[in-house]
């Protein structure tokens, strides 16, 4: 089975993922560098997600978007911002095209935004919302106290510990001089691994379901 990992960043979601081929698109070389050596068996592919997508989405069962949050989140409204910014709205055309371009199975992955979500989510599930085009069973994966707050190299460790994901790097996110901030982006390796498995019974489901219908 053939599914892909888009807007990669290191990898967290994925990690957990059995039994398939997993190509990874992350456009941020040294993310993308963390994401392989975390996740040896992935083929990562360091290129634009949006236009990967839409040239190859045909030769893969499953595709799993996480767009950039940071204009989208809540914090973009915090004080310590000096500088008013557009959210990013390829988040909704992602999810647009999936919905009428994408055989396969999807989900598209972000945060509680500051603002009504344009397009309503399939679920929400702690601090993440999900749109998807099947059912998705899967319980939070609690943060750690002072999720939001930790920017230092000390938080970078414990961060490690909570997600599972260990590596010797600092990196920053963009203009972000935090080296938290990729291990922040991440879904929690359980909660990708109980929605990954959601996936894979829902695609049971419809074998059943065919088979009983003797096609």
């Amino acid at each position: 089975m053939k599914v892909l990992n888009l807007c990669a960043g290191i990898g967290g979601n994925s990690h957990k993922w059995e039994n398939c081929e997993v190509t990874a698109v992350e456009n941020d070389p040294k993310i993308a560098g963390i994401y392989q050596k975390l996740n040896p068996t992935h083929t990562v592919v360091i290129a634009d997600a949006y236009e990967y997508f839409k040239d190859n989405h045909q030769n893969f069962e499953f595709a799993w978007w996480s767009p950039p949050c940071q204009k989208h989140s809540k914090m973009m409204k915090a004080t310590r911002h000096k500088v008013a910014d557009y959210p990013d709205f390829k988040l909704y055309e992602v999810i647009v095209f999936c919905q009428h371009f994408y055989k396969g199975k999807w989900i598209v992955e972000n945060v509680m935004p500051y603002y009504q979500p344009l397009i309503h989510p399939t679920k929400k599930i702690g601090r993440h919302l999900f749109w998807s085009n099947f059912e998705i069973e899967a319980d939070e994966v609690k943060q750690p106290k002072g999720f939001i707050t930790k920017s230092s190299l000390q938080g970078k460790k414990d961060m490690m510990e909570w997600l599972g994901l260990h590596f010797n790097e600092v990196v920053y996110y963009k203009k972000n001089h935090c080296p938290v901030q990729i291990l922040r982006n991440c879904v929690h390796p359980d909660l990708g691994k109980q929605i990954f498995d959601s996936f894979i019974k829902n695609i049971n489901n419809d074998k059943n379901k065919i088979q009983s219908l003797g096609c």
